[in-house]
């Protein structure tokens, strides 16, 4: 008898109406958690979680069973039919595109050929080697969720429920190597990863604002310290040649350039010159020109602390991901910076008489055939820098055929299953670059 209720509550159309509820609620809900944190996020904490896919499989079991329980089959009833066979045949789709295909970017050069494409998924990539013989890389694709119930006041058993439901940041690799086990675990995951100051007990720090590479960067300059901006050596408390040197005599900043520059009290608009290898007064909340670099120190030295904290999801730093490697009784944490879309150097130690670099970031996937970008064509709108359209004309080449292709917006290259959109570009450096948009599905 409860056999017989569940079973016809699975394919009852009230089952139906509460599936859509339930499913509209939820894309309301990514689409809240997209806005206010990212898309990893949302894909984390809701589309390729566990319980979503659960909602998709009941979904179409539904649609399956109200087919003959009805008999939808009648003429009469083809309309209705083809409403329930279209969303089984989306569902099936959908989960063909989940678990089988995949997408990237393929960041091309004016004049470059390349049949390499960079994974939109993140990789932790493994690599261990004796000096000698090496091992093949063990490679863990990663999705990171930058909602942490324990730093938003969850309780203990809120926050297990809410990692239930998302499936935890939390994975292990264990591999081995000529009989000596190793093992990479979680250990903490901070998005868009940068340094913030923090006022208070700490070493004293200098701000310095500059506009070097088209855009305001802060950095905090320790005491003691030296620091490289934009090919520029900037020395705090320590006499450093051929750096720009601020220090503090008389309980004043002085600042002694190794070449001349200028300088404009923004408050007042007055000018002045620095002189090179002189020893001069230096001005807070004052515009610096040495070189090609532009910067303002906005107040005094400070105490306080520097600490990893997450950005904004429109910054672009990368993504810090800490991990616990372990052979035998030896273990270390390594930081990882890195995120998808991008191959990053890898981090390169020793533990337990293993070699072993680790890496995170994008996976290089090799396509069966090359693309070459002959040329990227940027058209801007008069007398804006704004771009109006864009577009690449690309060669294929696979053995021995060539053809010809432009590629621009709603103008998709399709070949051998792969799809390629116009996605961004890069015309800052001297060669233009363009973004193609990668799909096999």
């Amino acid at each position: 008898m409860k056999f017989n209720k569940a079973f016809n509550w699975l394919f009852s159309t009230r089952l139906t109406g509460v599936l859509f509820i339930v499913f509209a609620a939820t894309m309301a809900i990514a689409t809240f958690i997209e806005n206010d944190f990212n898309t990893q996020t949302a894909k984390a904490v809701v589309y390729n979680s566990w319980w979503f896919e659960l909602i998709m499989l009941i979904f179409m079991i539904n649609f399956i069973g109200n087919i003959p329980k009805y008999r939808l089959f009648r003429r009469e009833k083809w309309a209705v039919l083809l409403f329930h066979l279209s969303f089984v045949l989306i569902l099936l789709g959908a989960g063909i595109t989940r678990y089988i295909s995949f997408e990237g970017i393929m960041p091309i050069y004016e004049g470059e050929t390349t049949n390499t494409m960079l994974s939109e998924k993140a990789y932790l990539k493994l690599h261990v080697d004796d000096g000698k013989v090496q091992k093949n890389p063990v490679y863990k694709d990663l999705l990171f969720s930058s909602v942490k119930p324990e730093d938003k006041g969850f309780t203990a058993s809120a926050a297990r429920f809410f990692n239930t439901l998302r499936g935890g940041n939390d994975f292990k690799i264990d591999t081995d190597f000529k009989g000596k086990p190793v093992s990479v675990s979680y250990v903490d995951f901070i998005s868009n990863a940068h340094e913030k100051f923090v006022p208070g007990n700490g070493d004293v720090y200098l701000k310095i604002v500059e506009s070097g590479g088209g855009g305001r960067h802060d950095h905090y300059l320790k005491k003691g310290s030296v620091i490289n901006m934009h090919n520029i050596l900037f020395a705090f408390e320590k006499p450093t040649d051929g750096a720009v040197n601020i220090f503090t005599e008389d309980g004043n900043l002085k600042i002694k350039s190794p070449f001349a520059g200028q300088y404009m009290i923004m408050a007042t608009k007055e000018t002045g010159t620095v002189s090179r290898d002189s020893v001069q007064d230096f001005h807070l909340r004052s515009l610096y020109t040495l070189g090609n670099l532009q910067f303002v120190i906005p107040e005094a030295p400070q105490n306080g602390q520097l600490k990893l904290s997450s950005g904004d999801k429109n910054q672009h730093f990368n993504d810090l991901l800490r991990v616990a490697v372990k052979s035998g009784d030896q273990e270390k944490i390594v930081d990882l910076y890195g995120s998808s879309g991008q191959v990053t150097r890898p981090t390169t130690f020793s533990l337990n008489g293993l070699n072993l670099r680790l890496s995170y970031g994008a996976k290089q996937i090799q396509l069966p055939f090359s693309v070459k970008l002959r040329d990227f064509q940027l058209e801007r709108y008069p007398g804006s820098m704004s771009p109006k359209s864009y577009a690449s004309e690309v060669t294929v080449i696979d053995g021995k055929k060539k053809f010809d292709y432009r590629i621009y917006m709603n103008h998709v290259l399709d070949y051998k299953g792969y799809r390629f959109f116009q996605s961004s570009y890069n015309d800052k450096g001297e060669i233009e670059q363009t973004f193609l948009s990668v799909n096999h599905d």
